[in-house]
Parts: C-alpha cells; structure tokens; sequence
C-alpha cells in the first residue's frame, strides 16, 4: 500500500512521535508512507499537472527522516486550517478556477479535486490527526469511499468518542507549570493573577489546570459567570491568603452573564473566528471593581509549545502505530481512541454524534466557581 498521513489545525506535542510510529510500522510491513505538507492545504493546492511545482505539498516519509523527529514538538509536515470542502474562493487554487463554473463569493467544494489528487499519487489510504474539524473533512472523504483512518488530537480533549486527545496532557502540564510560576510576581506584588487558557467550547483544560494548581477559582466555557461574584470571591481570596495574593484560570471560550464569546478577525474555513481577550477583560474589571492590580497572563500558545511529556508520547505513539495496524487490516472508516482507560477503535462518524463538554454536574461547582471533586471512586482519570 501506498499511505498518506496529515497533521490539521492547531498543533501540538504529540504530533511527531504519532508520525515516527506511523511510518515505521507501515515500513515494517513493506508499505510506503507520503506525508502531505501543511494538512489539507497540501492536497488542496497539489497540481496533478503542474508536479515540479506541486512538489513542495508532499514529502515521502521513511525511517531515516522521521528518525528523531519524536524528541521535539510541533508537527514535522506543518499543518494549516484548511477545509476542501469549504474553500474561499480567493483561496481556491489559481488552476482550479477554471474548471469551476460560477464562482461567487459563497464557499467551494472542491473534494472531486482532493480526490483526483489522491488517485494521481496512486495514495491506496489515508490517515489524518487533528481536531474534530480537520477530522470531519477526513469522515467526508471516507463517505467519498476513499479508505480514511483518523487520530484525535486537540488540547482541548474535546473530540467525541475518545476519553483522551494528543496535546492535552503536555496542555496541563505546561499550564500548571506556568500557572505556579507565576505565584512569585503575584505574591510579590500583593495581586490578583488571572491566567486565560485554550479552551473554546470545552474547560477542561482550565477545570484541570486548576485542580492539578491549587488556583482559587476556576472559569471554564460550559458556564458562564457573574463577574460581581467573581471578584467577590477573588478579594476575600487574597484577603484570607498569607502572602495576600489570589489566582485564577479562565478558559478563553469564557462568557460573562449576558455576554458573548470575544472573538476577533475572519472565521477560518470551519467558521471559526480567533478566540482571546476575555481574561484581560475580567483582569481590567477585577481592578475596576476592587481597586486591587492584576497580573494578567495568556498562556496561548505556550500551552502547546515544546516536545510532549511522557504521557503525550505513549498515546501518540500507540495511537501510531494503532492507525497504522488499521489499514494493513484493511480496517478503515475508524478514529484510534482510549476509552475506560483502553486503547481501541470507534466509528469515524462519532466524531460527529455529539459533543464532548466537561460534565458540570459531577465536576464543576457553579456557585463558587471551583473544581468540583469530592467523588473520585469510579472517575476517569482525566475528569472528563
């Protein structure tokens, strides 16, 4: 088999070592593994006749070139936020352009293009890592009938039908680092720190971050807040600390009672504008409010930046080499997944059934703005 393997949207650790084990399981069973550039981008703008300058969109994929790429973070084929199925049509490919008719200002499909592409290359199946949008794009072509295997990964931890996601371990990690670093300016300084995390629809890297940190209080994007209550809490926080400092986390999908998410720039090609701006807001408000001084941190992409901890690279790895053991099986139209604390497989077409959110109820407590943890027994590991 001739095999593809993408990376889409945001990256992060993890990626590159669920690639190494990719390739050296398929050379290992005498299959030839081609990455393409910058996720669907690379099959997007690949030109079956124009190949000199469509070069740059594919690299061919062996043991020598992968051979450390999983002691660093970040994804060793690029990545991009692209969707073939809902092309801009300033976007669409110069040589596409003529072979579409009445091109407007709505959005292209241009899947019949990905799909020659695919044939061209003489690709026999592909597998794609990424969030829940790059990996319906992947679910398009497996309903296409082109054989498609898929590999969750978002900080987040918010794709449907798995328990865990690549990148949300080293996410935490990375968070809860940052977050106890921060104590020194803050207790110096006698503040109020609020650190906003990544997190759209999702808080749980915030509900966890705070666990794992021992922070005061704790927003994440399921529940939106009362910003009154808020610092309330925060100044008798500070007040009843020792070293007279409070902290918090606040996911960036964040909404004040009656407010909306702050969002900023063009939505990309799944509808999705730029998140931020929400913890500096609630920080100006704090200090509005309690004439108390903040210290405001956005962790962005720090939360994702440098090789994945220990637990990242087992999952990805074993994700990998799971993917891969799929398509020899010939065992497509499935996404590699841990759920009940065991590696296995489900349905591409979950990916799209539901929606993975933190479950308030059990886990979140609405009134004080705190992680709700007082049964354990039974719980997932991650609290999702």
């Amino acid at each position: 088999m001739k095999i593809g393997i993408l990376t889409g949207g945001g990256d992060v650790p993890g990626l590159n070592p669920c690639i190494k084990a990719a390739v050296y399981r398929a050379n290992d069973e005498g299959h030839e593994i081609v990455g393409f550039r910058k996720g669907w981008a690379g099959l997007l703008y690949y030109n079956p006749d124009d190949v000199p300058t469509s070069e740059q969109y594919i690299l061919p994929l062996n043991k020598v070139n992968t051979r450390t790429i999983d002691r660093t973070g970040g994804t060793y084929i690029h990545t991009s936020r692209t969707n073939p199925g809902k092309v801009k049509p300033q976007e669409v490919p110069d040589f596409l352009k003529g072979t579409i008719p009445d091109i407007g200002e709505k959005p292209v499909d241009c899947t019949k293009h990905v799909l020659r592409v695919l044939e061209h290359l003489k690709i026999d199946a592909l597998i794609a890592i990424g969030g829940d949008d790059t990996l319906s794009y992947a679910v398009r072509l497996h309903k296409e009938g082109f054989p498609m295997v898929c590999i969750p990964k978002t900080m987040d931890n918010d794709v449907y039908g798995t328990d865990y996601c690549l990148g949300f371990s080293t996410a935490v990690t990375r968070s809860v680092e940052f977050i106890h670093a921060l104590r020194t300016p803050t207790g110096s300084h006698e503040r109020i720190a609020v650190v906003e995390l990544f997190g759209r629809y999702s808080g749980e890297t915030s509900l966890i971050s705070a666990y794992l940190s021992g922070v005061d209080r704790a927003i994440i994007s399921e529940v939106d807040f009362d910003i009154d209550r808020l610092v309330k809490y925060l100044v008798e926080d500070r007040k009843h600390n020792p070293s007279h400092y409070a902290i918090m986390t606040i996911s960036e999908g964040a909404k004040p009672l009656g407010g909306e998410m702050m969002m900023k720039g063009e939505a990309d090609a799944y509808g999705h504008k730029k998140l931020g701006g929400i913890g500096e807001q609630v920080a100006h408000e704090i200090e509005a409010r309690s004439g108390v001084r903040t210290v405001f941190q956005q962790l962005a992409y720090l939360m994702r930046s440098g090789a994945p901890d220990a637990l990242d690279l087992m999952v990805s790895t074993s994700y990998g080499y799971l993917a891969t053991d799929l398509l020899v099986k010939r065992q497509t139209g499935r996404m590699v997944a841990l759920r009940d604390g065991k590696y296995t497989t489900v349905s591409a077409n979950m990916i799209s059934e539901g929606k993975k959110r933190v479950d308030v109820d059990e886990l979140y407590d609405v009134e004080h703005y705190r992680p709700k943890v007082a049964h354990l027994l039974g719980k997932p590991m991650f609290l999702y």
